[in-house]
């Protein structure tokens, strides 16, 4: 299986519709999600078992202070964003429950009010540039969990050119969430945990 994001050999002359086309009918393996990232369809797998707890902790919160007849959810839905003609399928969303009702296998990203990504070694690049700048244009809030630097930082106000407003504490203080969530997200426990050295590999390999 892959541990890191796999891009799939498409035809040069794919557009957007086709290539998202092509990421609906793919059937990836159990853990698993095919994304639309720089005109590439990338497999990657789905956040490591450690990272639970901080998205549990986050969608709890986030589901107390969310807009009304909105959820939120860390299902592997895809949502496409045609204006940056990318497809994300993110950790964590905050959407219309109403966006679900259609038949289909993405979601329209006019839907969301807020995503939020948790970092992996691999992904880090795609979640701090490609998405940041994407959910930018029209995602009221996108939150990144830096799991590496054990730090989390919201960007809000989308135009054009991306996100006006940002800012970052580390895990353990409070992030304030603006608009439409407007509170402060207790971020204490989001640190994972690292993995327990194997008996026969004393060596253990650096957290990811």
């Amino acid at each position: 299986m892959m541990e890191r994001p796999t891009p799939i050999d498409t035809p040069s002359s794919g557009d957007f519709e086709s290539l998202l086309r092509t990421v609906e009918e793919l059937d990836t393996p159990d853990g698993y999600k095919a994304e639309l990232i720089r005109g590439k369809i990338v497999v990657s797998p789905w956040s490591k078992l450690r990272y639970l707890h901080a998205m549990r902790s986050l969608r709890r919160q986030l589901d107390t202070h969310a807009p009304e007849g909105h959820i939120a959810e860390t299902s592997p839905f895809l949502f496409r964003l045609p204006a940056s003609e990318r497809a994300f399928g993110p950790d964590l969303f905050v959407a219309e429950e109403a966006a679900f009702d259609a038949d289909g296998r993405h979601a329209d990203g006019e839907a969301l009010s807020l995503v939020a990504e948790l970092t992996s070694v691999s992904t880090r690049d795609a979640d701090w540039q490609d998405k940041l700048e994407a959910y930018g244009r029209q995602v009221p809030v996108y939150l990144i969990l830096d799991m590496q630097a054990e730090e989390i930082a919201a960007f809000w106000d989308p135009s054009p050119q991306g996100y006006r407003s940002r800012t970052t504490v580390s895990f353990g203080k409070p992030l304030h969430v603006p608009a439409p969530f407007d509170f402060d997200l207790d971020t204490t426990g989001f640190a994972a945990e690292p993995a327990e050295p194997s008996e026969k590999h004393p060596e253990a390999e650096p957290r990811t």
